[in-house]
């Protein structure tokens, strides 16, 4: 797609110039390891922009657009490594919000996310590596959720949307942080952020607090998750397409033999071969925008599809653009290998392109029969 076929040019001009103005790899370096990850400040900006309301409907204060804005802002979020939490939070834990049946939860809930002044988190994952949202573990019996979940991010929520099984089938609570019986502890994740394991211990709930439940909990789960998986797809494309500039410049300026390191052909072939790595992610995501925004029957199917082929673009990008630079690669020092770890969050968060592949595969028969 050409800039001028680009329909979210402007967008992206627009958080472009903000990224270089308010983000920085300087800064990206200042808020490894700390709580909350990232910057309160820069996060109300966002918001004052409307990006963090970019996919919630008007009638709830948000901008009601849709996934191919989301991603637009997204990837070029990504090229500075933002850390601020716009996926996992104004995509995934607002779209469980968004797809479930308490209207009441969502006229309280969202004008604040969409706002900015309520972060929330979806907390739906037992296992490692596991990404069916309905593999639910944690009971909702007698008015408490008993429990936990894992890889909840941002880790330092205003409070968390929770899966459970209930005797309806699944369910999903608001639960506010610093509700008596929860606990939330950390986990250090490859790029300096973090995010949490959270314990559930006789945590007291009413219906009020019921964002969801049974049959329409199911689907506003995998929808939310489905969309947060485009969205990182997103996401991985931009740290990729930054990660070969980056590299690209260094084959320029960097000297062997005298000779610029880009004029080995060696080399070229390589760059090529990641050029056409960054190109095929660019076409399978944009493919899905276009058909998910016409059709979002076959949402899971293109999820899927998006994730694991930028889940494995982004990490081979990583991986070579480390070796280009050689020794000076590794050191923590040089940017090139903040992409790699942001590559690595990103290629596993929601499923990683094994996974991804496998769920494809097993999606594509049923969708051709249908």
């Amino acid at each position: 797609m050409s800039q001028q076929e680009d329909p979210n040019r402007m967008l992206r001009d627009a958080v472009t110039a903000f990224a270089a103005r308010d983000t920085s790899i300087t800064r990206v370096r200042q808020l490894r390891d700390t709580a909350p990850g990232f910057d309160k400040a820069v996060w109300k900006t966002i918001a004052e922009l409307g990006w963090t309301g970019i996919m919630i409907p008007e009638e709830y204060g948000g901008m009601g657009l849709g996934l191919g804005e989301m991603a637009a802002v997204l990837e070029e979020f990504a090229k500075t490594l933002s850390p601020e939490p716009l996926n996992p939070s104004s995509v995934l834990a607002a779209g469980a919000l968004l797809h479930g049946n308490n209207e009441a939860l969502k006229k309280k809930l969202l004008p604040g996310i969409a706002s900015g002044e309520i972060l929330p988190a979806l907390a739906w994952q037992e296992t490692e590596g596991g990404i069916d949202p309905l593999a639910i573990a944690t009971r909702a019996e007698g008015g408490a959720l008993n429990g936990g979940k894992r890889f909840v991010f941002p880790a330092d929520a205003d409070g968390y949307l929770v899966s459970a099984r209930s005797g309806n089938g699944p369910a999903v609570y608001w639960v506010d942080k610093g509700s008596a019986g929860l606990t939330v502890e950390y986990e250090p994740r490859a790029d300096g952020t973090r995010c949490g394991r959270i314990s559930l211990k006789n945590v007291k709930v009413i219906d009020a607090q019921l964002a969801a439940s049974g049959k329409t909990a199911g689907a506003a789960l995998q929808r939310a998750v489905d969309e947060a998986t485009i969205m990182a797809g997103a996401e991985l494309l931009g740290v990729m397409s930054r990660a070969l500039e980056i590299t690209l410049e260094y084959m320029r300026i960097r000297v062997q033999f005298g000779k610029p390191i880009g004029s080995f052909q060696a080399l070229q072939h390589r760059a090529v071969d990641l050029f056409i790595q960054k190109e095929l992610s660019f076409s399978v995501l944009r493919d899905a925008l276009l058909q998910t925004a016409a059709d979002a029957s076959g949402l899971g199917l293109w999820a899927s599809r998006v994730k694991s082929r930028c889940s494995e673009a982004g990490m081979r990008i990583g991986r070579e653009s480390i070796q280009i630079h050689g020794g000076i690669g590794f050191a923590d020092e040089c940017d090139i290998g903040l992409y790699l770890k942001r590559a690595m969050v990103l290629s596993a968060w929601l499923g990683n392109g094994a996974v991804h592949r496998r769920r494809y595969a097993a999606l594509a028969p049923a969708e051709a029969a249908a």
